[in-house]
């Protein structure tokens, strides 16, 4: 086991990564998914399918992107981190409530994505996002400071958003957290394009959408399964 030791968190982070794949919401080798560890982030390695990847695989970095764990500052894993590791650094250092950070390409939400459409309050479960609209942030080419900024930004004060051309990131106090809000933000986008084909669907007000935020708040809403320290 690398020098940053977190085992039980590395075991985690590769089981959520590849239910990413089996839940459908992932392909190949697209996706990126991250945890806080004390000073930085361990995050998925780049260009290695989840099904052949182990905890040592996962790769401890700072968030200036430099490998930890390792006296002589080499990487505690042979691999390379993902090449969207700054999307997860500047989003995991702008939110200090956030413990996980998963992106990914899943069909739907990539194909609202790619015309720059947000998921608006058309569906009541848009607020699992924390927000009456699910923005879409600007392109950006993949991997760069300016995507990590823009995305930064749509997700102030959020807990997902699409990104333009790209596909869709989703934050969690846990790992388990930002994957079911994946898949929910994913399960909208499909209901969305499906309302779509017969014309823009009516929205729920501001008024509505805060009261049912402010409901789901109170009622731990999409967290039942979390516990006390849970990762």
């Amino acid at each position: 086991m690398p020098a940053d030791a977190q085992p039980e968190l590395r075991q985690k982070l590769v089981e959520v990564a590849r239910r990413m794949n089996s839940s459908g919401i992932n392909q190949g080798t697209s996706g990126n998914l991250s945890a806080r560890i004390p000073g930085g982030l361990l995050i998925t390695p780049t260009s290695l399918p989840y099904e052949q990847m182990e905890p040592e695989d996962l790769v401890a970095i700072d968030f200036g992107g430099h490998p930890t764990g390792h006296p002589k500052g080499h990487h505690s894993s042979p691999r390379r981190p993902s090449s969207e590791w700054q999307l997860h650094a500047e989003i995991l250092r702008s939110r200090p409530e956030i413990e996980a950070v998963l992106h990914c390409h899943s069909i739907h939400a990539t194909a609202l994505a790619c015309h720059g459409r947000p998921i608006p309050s058309f569906h009541y479960m848009v607020a699992m996002a924390g927000t009456a609209t699910i923005p879409c942030a600007p392109y950006s080419t993949f991997g760069t400071k300016a995507l990590s900024l823009d995305a930064v930004r749509a997700l102030e004060g959020k807990l997902a958003c699409l990104l333009a051309q790209h596909g869709q990131v989703a934050l969690g106090r846990n790992l388990d957290q930002a994957l079911r809000l994946a898949i929910e933000v994913e399960t909208l986008a499909h209901m969305y394009l499906q309302a779509l084909s017969l014309g823009e669907p009516p929205l729920l007000d501001a008024a509505e959408m805060e009261r049912v935020i402010a409901l789901m708040g109170s009622m731990h809403y999409g967290q039942a399964a979390d516990r006390p320290g849970q990762s």
